[in-house]
């Protein structure tokens, strides 16, 4: 499969509450570090800018991202900013809030929920704007949710956010937040071979939500990127398709449901073109089986 001229808007779009993007979109993270956005060498930044730049005119125009990604010389809002603003008009950015770290990366104790005015203002500053598309509520592990996402239905309602999401979650915070405001998105890990995260995927899709997973190339891997050795199905599937792992791996995604998106991220321009047309792969029947059969238990 050739994939220099595919756009993202060959696997099709959702919407986050009225804001239409195309299921294939871009996460920052990657392009603070090399390993992570907390570790790691920093990319050059002139290809970094490049890359937003190039996601964009192959019709990307679903950019994940938050404050807290950053390293010792890159923040992912700064490159946005510096990249591609002023913004196209259908350009949705989708940010975080929730954890926290100090001025020299350190994780600190998570935000609460009188302090994520504070991480939201953050986030516009950042990025030069004037509102948040959609925000999500980063769980770090609290049983009940209510607090926080009140929160940040409080900063919707005063016009600061548009709408809002909730990330690394399981199905009763989408309950606790569903009965406080609408939720446009679930940002959860799951891919080939991950672990659980088909319950989140099948209630997403009942109550018509984006399920956007992360992690779906690094799989095992999580922050430190893809893992060294591929499963054997993936490898298979790829070379029958003439395609990368990677490829397999974002085509399964978006198989899932009309409701996925993917948000895969990279410093590497052709790795860019090489994501964004896995959104052309079309898998069969059979190889969906196989690529399920590499272990992924159920929820």
């Amino acid at each position: 499969m050739t994939s220099h001229m595919v756009s993202a808007t060959v696997a099709g779009t959702w919407t986050l509450g009225d804001l239409t993007v195309n299921r294939i979109g871009f996460g920052a993270m990657r392009l603070t570090g090399s390993a992570a956005f907390h570790q790691g060498t920093p990319s050059d930044r002139g290809q970094a800018i490049g890359v937003l730049r190039r996601a964009v005119e192959l019709g990307v125009n679903h950019i994940d991202t938050a404050a807290f990604y950053f390293s010792r010389l890159r923040s992912a809002n700064e490159l946005i900013n510096a990249a591609l603003s002023p913004y196209p008009d259908d350009l949705v950015i989708v940010t975080k809030v929730g954890p926290a770290r100090d001025a020299g990366g350190e994780w600190v104790t998570p935000a609460r929920p009188d302090q994520l005015r504070g991480q939201v203002e953050e986030n516009l500053r950042q990025l030069g704007r004037d509102h948040l598309d959609v925000v999500n509520l980063r769980l770090m592990g609290q049983e009940s949710i209510s607090e926080h996402f009140g929160a940040l239905a409080e900063l919707r309602a005063a016009g600061l956010v548009r709408h809002l999401g909730i990330s690394g979650a399981r199905p009763q915070h989408l309950a606790q937040a569903q009965e406080i405001a609408p939720v446009v998105c679930v940002q959860n890990p799951y891919g080939i071979a991950a672990p659980g995260g088909d319950e989140m995927l099948r209630e997403c899709a009942a109550h018509g939500i984006a399920f956007v997973p992360f992690f779906s190339i690094a799989g095992e891997g999580r922050e430190a990127g893809a893992v060294k050795a591929e499963h054997d199905q993936v490898d298979a599937v790829a070379r029958a398709h003439g395609v990368s792992s990677a490829q397999v791996r974002l085509a399964w995604t978006l198989q899932q449901g009309a409701h996925v998106l993917a948000i895969p991220g990279t410093g590497n321009p052709e790795h860019l073109v090489d994501n964004v047309a896995a959104g052309a792969l079309r898998l069969t029947v059979e190889e969906l089986q196989l690529l399920d059969s590499t272990g992924r238990p159920a929820s």
